[in-house]
């Protein structure tokens, strides 16, 4: 048998991991057509000047070895083609070595095309074959270490992707493929080789395949190749030893330097392995090839090693931001709510965006939405901070003007190039009313019931950040039936179109949606939010996108209740009444003993310590709520009342016989509130 096995039965390990969309290349696929055309002129040229060159190479002797085995254009040469043979002078041996460099230098430039770990690895080795070796197995480390990561039990190599050359005149009927391909294998068994020339393809996928998996056994000739760095012919003592246990003790070797193994190494250590191996038709590997495999497997390794450490930040970034966002958003009375969030491209997916919605006392509703300026694992961070700050101020009920202030403050003090866009808005579904203030943010669009779209007028106002700028809000109408929809600046500003440009395109998308859903009701909310996001069209987006869109249901008056109580001892006798009246006119007289009770005690409560009179409100929503206002900031807490005590059992109460309770701490004081459960049959879902 004559030599050269591994190349042609490299494809046996392809399956699952070539492409395979891709139809086999033929022999010839050069990584450069225009230096192909000189090279193959050129060894055209020296095989007429040498033909005691042409001669060894056609009679196969290992003499051969001594010419470039690089190979590009669509014919084959006895002694190689491309880079040109042995010349009789310096001129053709610094041609060669010219051309051995435009090689290293086209190769290195595809590898660092590559982004991802498998573009990586795909363009060393589309750069490799068939210009500088007939096949290419690479081994990488499973699971690959990030960083200072120490690996833990065993080092396992895995075959991440194969490549060779596969010749058209080779992908011949399958039945002869299938016996010829049996009588080969056993014939390599007993020699260990197996001739290229002679090993047909069967199927795809090839016969013969190399090892999945290979442990690096401590003190192993692997081990010791590895350890080396640098490559290693395959017909040397310490390959021979290493490639059996590296490909399989059933592969089958090449003779002579017709193999080359390349360690990978990344900056701190040993991440796979690299195997180039040469059919017994083009000569042999030769010194200098080693210095181009040395620097092949250099490049590819350090690529690995970015892609692998983008990848272990991105992730964390991404889910750091993730888990910044609300898993699920609140669905306050009167309000319906929808989101949606998209990463940007791959090269720049974690950004800063952001959207919020927080339930504030009096059945009202802060919508936010931000975007901290920059794509980095900082950018999420930072928006986490300003997201937390966003919700502290919330809670204190502070005016939108007055959080965009804070913000602003807490954006300096994170540092001067902190900079972010917000808008922040309030809705009261009782006053039918929004109160919107804009920290350099798009301004949201109002997509009304009959179907006509509007940018709303809001001061654009500073990003904040900038320092010693004023946040104006202005208060609008929010009719029922109408939707606003908040978003950053990725849903409608690309390199394709300008801020306006695209909101004028989202507000045309908003219009069309709306009169095609009719004009009498609403569109869908999570099916509009769909087709916004499916104005932006096909391929990457430059930005991270957040959009929040709010479906105003608001609350009817005749579902509404309010009184002005004095700070009194009669104020919840006064209390009891209102509410079984209104509880009377709601139809709901199966409630009065438990909505007299629990409000006789919470209004008891903000009567002990009030100065101002107390306010009392009612709302009949799909729940009844109850909210009792007063002008002291101390929160209640719910306390263990001993036998012996008078009092202290009112949280108590309401805690075992609400649905929900709280209380809400405000500018002018706070509010307690509770939920009890309508009588089933006129619970609204």
């Amino acid at each position: 048998m004559r030599d050269g096995a591994a190349a042609r039965n490299a494809a046996g390990a392809t399956a699952g991991h070539g492409d395979p969309a891709e139809p086999p290349r033929p022999r010839g696929d050069g990584l450069d057509p225009g230096i192909a055309g000189q090279r193959t002129a050129d060894g055209a040229a020296a095989r007429h000047q040498d033909p005691s060159a042409t001669d060894a190479a056609a009679g196969g002797d290992e003499s051969a070895g001594q010419n470039s085995g690089y190979r590009a254009g669509g014919e084959r040469h006895g002694g190689g083609s491309g880079i040109p043979g042995t010349g009789a002078g310096e001129a053709t041996a610094a041609r060669r070595e010219g051309d051995r460099l435009r090689f290293v230098g086209a190769a290195t430039r595809r590898i660092a095309r590559g982004i991802d770990l498998d573009e990586i690895v795909l363009g060393l080795c589309r750069a490799t074959v068939p210009t500088f070796s007939d096949a290419i197995l690479v081994y990488l480390r499973d699971p690959l270490p990030v960083g200072d990561e120490r690996p833990v039990g065993p080092v396992v190599l895995r075959l991440r992707r194969t490549d060779r050359l596969r010749p058209i005149d080779d992908l011949t009927d399958i039945s002869s493929t299938i016996g010829a391909g049996m009588d080969l294998a056993g014939a390599a068994g007993a020699t260990g080789e197996l001739d290229f020339s002679q090993l047909p393809l069967v199927g795809p996928q090839g016969d013969l395949p190399a090892a999945e998996l290979c442990e690096i056994r401590p003190g192993g000739a692997l081990a010791e190749v590895l350890r080396g760095v640098r490559p290693v012919f395959g017909s040397s003592s310490a390959a021979r030893a290493a490639l059996p246990e590296l490909l399989g003790a059933d592969h089958p070797l090449p003779r002579g330097n017709r193999a080359v193994l390349a360690p990978l190494r990344g900056r701190r250590r040993v991440i796979g392995a690299a195997v180039f191996l040469r059919s017994p038709e083009r000569p042999a590997f030769e010194q200098n090839d080693l210095l181009v495999a040395a620097q092949l497997a250099t490049h590819t390794a350090l690529g690995i090693d970015k892609a692998v450490l983008y990848g272990r930040e991105a992730y964390i970034a991404d889910e750091l931001q993730r888990t910044m966002l609300p898993d699920s958003l609140p669905q306050p009375t009167g309000v319906r709510l929808a989101s949606r969030y998209l990463p940007a491209a791959e090269t720049a997916r974690v950004g800063g965006d952001w959207y919020d919605a927080i339930p504030l006392p009096g059945s009202r509703v802060a919508l936010v939405v931000g975007d901290v300026m920059g794509h980095s694992m900082t950018s999420a961070a930072i928006m986490g901070q300003l997201r937390t700050t966003a919700q502290t101020l919330a809670q204190l009920d502070l005016p939108p003007a007055e959080v965009l202030h804070h913000l602003d403050e807490q954006a300096q003090r994170l540092g001067s190039d902190r900079m972010a866009t917000c808008l922040y808005a309030v809705y009261d579904p009782v006053a039918h009313r929004i109160t919107i203030a804009n920290a350099g943010h798009p301004p949201p669009v109002l997509l009304h019931l009959g179907g006509r779209a509007e940018v709303l007028r809001v001061p654009p106002g500073a990003p904040i950040g900038v320092g010693g700028v004023d946040f104006e809000a202005v208060e609008l109408d929010a009719p029922a039936g109408a939707t606003l929809l908040l978003y950053t600046d990725g849903l409608v500003e690309s390199r394709l179109r300008d801020v306006w440009t695209g909101i004028e395109q989202l507000r045309e998308r908003l219009a069309t949606t709306a009169q095609l859903t009719g004009l009498d009701h609403p569109p869908p909310l999570e099916a509009l939010c769909d087709d916004v996001l499916d104005m932006l069209g096909p391929g990457d987006r430059d930005d991270d996108i957040a959009l929040l869109a709010a479906r105003f249901d608001g609350i009817a008056p005749s579902d509404v209740a309010y009184w002005f109580l004095d700070p009194e001892e009669t104020a919840p006798g006064r209390a009891r009444r209102f509410a079984r009246r209104a509880l009377t006119r709601w139809g709901l007289e199966e409630l009065s003993d438990s909505l007299e009770l629990l409000v006789s005690e919470v209004v008891t409560n903000a009567v002990r310590y009030a100065e101002r009179p107390v306010t009392l409100r009612l709302l009949r929503t799909d729940v009844l709520r109850c909210e009792v206002g007063d002008d002291s900031p101390q929160l209640p807490r719910q306390r263990r009342a001993r036998d012996t005590d008078e009092g202290g059992r009112g949280l108590f109460l309401v805690n075992r016989m609400a649905r929900r309770w709280g209380a809400t701490r405000l500018s002018s004081g706070k509010v307690v509130w509770f939920e009890l459960p309508l009588p089933g049959a006129q619970e609204r879902r």
